[in-house]
């Protein structure tokens, strides 16, 4: 990075949007994409039909809040589970389904996890997560959350699926600004499924090899009418 960037509010919900891209995109195998326009909120909260939120704490504290509507929730829990080859007669085809929450439950987790990753290198800070809480909300109700921050800042920003389902990411946190007084790099680290696939790949690799190696030598064993 280099020396005195400013990182502020909008690029840390900027660190999160690809996060949630990421995460969703990779394990619904579908383009999940987020709107290049931020709100700024006065507060966030739990809206219908399907709402998710996890709480940060540590370098700086924060609320993370997905609302989901109901068709946008079926649609990713369905393709994540399409995607993971479970059958469609085992499907849930309600968002109010406890399978469909334990998913979108899981992928919020994911979500966060890989955020506070990022802003542990990127930013050279720690912040720690509790696990994710989600709830299914009829057309009249609307929750709020209680930060308990000092000075909180909230931004909205809109997502859609592949299909145009739309849901909503708002972040609340504490107001804060990190400026760098030394140069570093950001090292990038292997996600496991990466480095699985290099191992399987490897393995692959040597097989064939031992295979080729067992083909010659048994050409010229012919060859030499042995």
């Amino acid at each position: 990075m280099k020396k005195n960037q400013i990182i502020t509010t909008e690029d840390i919900l900027l660190k999160l949007c690809q996060s949630v891209s990421t995460i969703l995109s990779e394990a619904s195998n579908s383009d999940i994409h987020y709107s290049a326009m931020v709100q700024k909120i006065t507060k966030t909260g739990l809206k219908p039909d399907f709402g998710c939120f996890v709480l940060f704490d540590g370098g700086f504290s924060g609320l993370v809040v997905i609302n989901f509507t109901s068709k946008a929730a079926l649609e990713l829990y369905t393709n994540y589970m399409r995607h993971m080859g479970m059958p469609e007669e085992e499907l849930a085809t309600l968002h109010t389904s406890d399978e469909v929450a334990d998913v979108l439950g899981e992928l919020m987790n994911q979500i966060v996890g890989g955020f506070t990753n990022q802003i542990r290198k990127d930013l050279q800070t720690h912040i720690t997560q509790n696990q994710p809480k989600m709830l299914t909300l009829n057309k009249q109700v609307i929750l709020s959350v209680d930060t308990n921050l000092d000075r909180p800042q909230a931004r909205r920003v809109t997502f859609s699926t592949e299909t145009g389902n739309i849901f909503y990411l708002e972040l609340a946190m504490d107001k804060t600004e990190f400026i760098q007084l030394e140069e570093f790099e950001s090292h990038e680290e292997e996600s496991p499924d990466a480095i699985l696939e290099q191992a399987l790949s490897d393995v692959r690799e040597e097989k064939e090899g031992k295979e080729k190696s067992n083909t010659q030598a048994s050409d010229l064993m012919d060859d030499l009418g042995i």
